[in-house]
């Protein structure tokens, strides 16, 4: 939604095409995502077979990559762009401008696609390096790590306010994690986070723990794993999945921003996080694994680093954080003049201009 949005504000038209899904959005999609009405969304109505297993979802897709075909638009476009690989592969034998922008390690269909692709957009240098080696011509791949919509964070209130609106103890220190709980499966820092913050509260006993985005289905599970830890219900908070301009009020009346990721080979190589910028936005400091590709981005001028998949470190990381207020301070500063370098527009700037 806002790499669309960024393609029209560019002047160009643009159409985004997408399935018919069931999830949890329930709102206009241009307003839960606060974008503007300035490009067409189309839906075509496929099966969703997504609860039936991988089998399952790629049938789905290869309804929808053969109904968006018959669109008007389709034959009429400059560019066909999309991050699934499968949806374009049947287009590179009708001979469209192809730009395929790829998030994960190639699959061989990914492969066979990025060869024969006008572009390929990747998130990350290591992306980049694995996308060459399996034959891509080094000159069409263009780097464009995730961004943000910086305007969304001027929200107009001071953090004592937002802590207000929002029913949070102003009197708090509050330290915040905000994303699911897991995805594809597999834990992404919250369990690490329920172990180690009991020794951040006998240390500093007014700091209290927020969860935001956790999906309905986890929450019953999250707060038995907090339960677990011999966290009391008065020192955390969970928010279950909200609008993504709502999460952004959460970042701002925080005190410390957790990206604890683990050290796999996707977060390490492959990723790029769009909470990362989101954090840098919101200019609250950020407490972050030491990860290449968070590197890629930000340095120990612009954030807290603690060594991945170690508690111990975090703790550390955290208490550093609530006890040393001016230094993480400044490097929140930094980090949010930083961000200026990575908004949406400049990204689709970046690949308008390749293509």
């Amino acid at each position: 939604m806002k790499m669309c949005e960024a393609f029209a504000e560019l002047g160009h038209t643009v159409e985004l095409v997408v399935p018919t899904r069931h999830n949890h959005i329930a709102e206009n999609a241009f307003l839960y995502y606060g974008v503007a009405r300035i490009f067409t969304l189309t839906t075509l109505a496929v099966p969703d077979w997504v609860r039936f297993g991988r089998i399952g979802f790629l049938s789905s897709l290869l309804i929808f990559s053969e109904r968006a075909r018959w669109l008007a638009h389709f034959w009429s476009a400059d560019v066909i762009y999309s991050r699934d690989a499968l949806v374009l592969l049947q287009y590179v034998l009708l001979g469209r401008c192809i730009v395929f922008e790829a998030h994960t390690k190639p699959s061989c269909f990914a492969r066979f696609l990025a060869r024969r692709a006008h572009r390929v957009v990747v998130i990350s240098y290591a992306l980049k390096e694995v996308y060459v080696a399996a034959g891509v011509a080094e000159g069409k791949i263009i780097i464009a790590s995730d961004a943000v919509d910086i305007r969304q964070f001027d929200t107009g209130k001071n953090k004592a306010e937002l802590r207000e609106q929002l029913g949070l103890g102003k009197d708090r220190r509050i330290v915040s994690y905000i994303g699911k709980y897991k995805t594809m499966g597999k834990p992404k820092g919250v369990d690490d986070l329920s172990v180690v913050f009991p020794q951040v509260l006998s240390d500093v006993q007014n700091a209290f723990l927020l969860l935001v985005g956790i999906n309905k289905e986890e929450d019953k599970e999250v707060r038995e794993t907090l339960r677990n830890a011999h966290i009391a219900e008065s020192n955390y908070k969970i928010v279950t999945h909200i609008p993504q301009y709502e999460a952004f009020l959460y970042m701002k009346a925080s005190d410390v921003l957790i990206m604890n990721y683990p050290n796999t080979p996707h977060y390490a190589h492959y990723m790029s996080p769009l909470k990362l910028f989101e954090y840098m936005a919101s200019g609250m400091p950020i407490v972050t694994s030491d990860l290449p590709t968070i590197r890629e981005v930000l340095d120990e001028r612009c954030a807290t680093f603690f060594t991945p998949d170690s508690t111990p470190a975090l703790a550390e990381s955290i208490l550093f954080a609530l006890t040393h207020e001016r230094d993480v301070q400044e490097k929140a500063h930094r980090a949010k003049q930083k961000v200026a370098k990575y908004t949406w527009e400049k990204r689709a700037e970046r690949i308008c201009k390749s293509i």
